[in-house]
């Protein structure tokens, strides 16, 4: 259990294709208090994203209907926002430039995606001295 308070006010872009996941995953964050932009999934254009307004982090799945794409990835790690992938792709499907984001696998614990949302949003000072 995460407090129901943990992600209070932050706002969390969600990128899932799978109605059920994306479903899960949007509750998980509501409950931890997150405000929750989306899910969005194949429909979801990138200049589409520029129009929702600022994030403070995101969640991605790296195949959104059409097999693996870093697109999003890439748009959202060019503006600073913070983000995790949350795939069942192995780790080896992730391009080097990429390599150093947070992977969770499928399927996810609630406490799983909480712990890693509220990794990003701490200062990067403060996760400096985190073990991987």
């Amino acid at each position: 259990m995460t407090p129901p308070d943990a992600l209070a006010g932050q706002r969390i872009l969600v990128l899932e294709d799978d109605f059920y996941l994306a479903r899960e995953q949007k509750l998980i964050l509501e409950q931890a208090g997150a405000v929750v932009i989306g899910p969005f999934g194949t429909a979801v254009r990138v200049d589409e994203l520029a129009s929702l307004g600022a994030v403070d982090s995101a969640i991605v799945d790296i195949n959104l209907g059409r097999g693996p794409t870093f697109e999003f990835a890439r748009w959202l790690q060019a503006r600073g926002v913070p983000f995790v992938f949350v795939t069942g792709y192995d780790a080896a499907t992730i391009p080097p430039d990429l390599s150093h984001i947070d992977r969770l696998e499928k399927p996810i614990r609630a406490t799983e995606l909480v712990q890693a949302l509220l990794h990003l949003t701490r200062p990067a000072a403060d996760r400096e001295n985190d073990v991987p």
